[in-house]
């Protein structure tokens, strides 16, 4: 049996997902979680092959986070991220933190069953469109934007200074400004509005 946990604070998500996974004679739903904390603290105590890990909660990305604290255990789980959101950012933040697979939360029942036991074999699963993003960046190489840069948008997006953005990431003030030259150059603007709002149209970030 491969021992799956799932991570999602919406009561009806979680519940949708476990009367999925309870068709499957593989699959055993050891335990639910709305906060991604007590996720994690549980992963520490007892063994687990898979978590379903969602990437937002209450408004706060604390997926990434809990990604990369249950990947740090010993006889770590997989973490595979089941999310509704594509955009390249956390795509990049949630393979960083050691997740194997992201898929959306749209996938066929059978596809994410399956998903499941590659990630439980350690093996990548990825969402056709992920895959597609990511093959893009891998051909455009000059054109795609760092995960740094996308950090130092997605900061931008929620209304920080260069600043607070240099403070919050530890980065000089000249560095953010350079990695926001960088940024307008490969998406064609010339200032941050326009940025934010290419990347977002685009589905580089939220």
């Amino acid at each position: 049996m491969i021992r799956v946990i799932l991570v999602d604070d919406h009561p009806v998500v979680r519940a949708g997902l476990a009367a999925v996974l309870a068709l499957e004679d593989d699959l055993d739903v050891v335990r639910q979680f709305a906060v991604a904390d007590e996720a994690v603290s549980f992963c520490a105590v007892d063994p687990v092959d898979v978590v379903l890990m969602d990437l937002q909660f209450g408004g706060r990305v604390d997926g990434i986070d809990a990604t990369r604290r249950i990947r740090a255990l010993p006889d770590a789980p997989q973490v595979l991220v089941l999310t509704t959101y594509d955009v390249e950012s956390d795509v990049l933040a949630a393979v960083d933190a050691g997740a194997v697979g992201y898929l959306l939360k749209d996938a066929d029942p059978a596809a994410l069953a399956a998903g499941i036991r590659d990630a439980a074999r350690g093996e990548t699963v990825l969402a056709p469109s992920i895959a597609q993003r990511l093959v893009r960046r891998t051909l455009r190489p000059d054109t795609s934007l760092s995960a740094r840069e996308l950090e130092v948008l997605e900061l931008v997006a929620a209304g920080l200074s260069n600043q607070q953005v240099g403070e919050r990431l530890f980065l000089s003030q000249a560095t953010v400004k350079s990695h926001l030259v960088h940024v307008f150059g490969k998406l064609g603007v010339d200032s941050r509005t326009s940025a934010v709002a290419t990347a977002r149209s685009t589905g580089l970030i939220r």
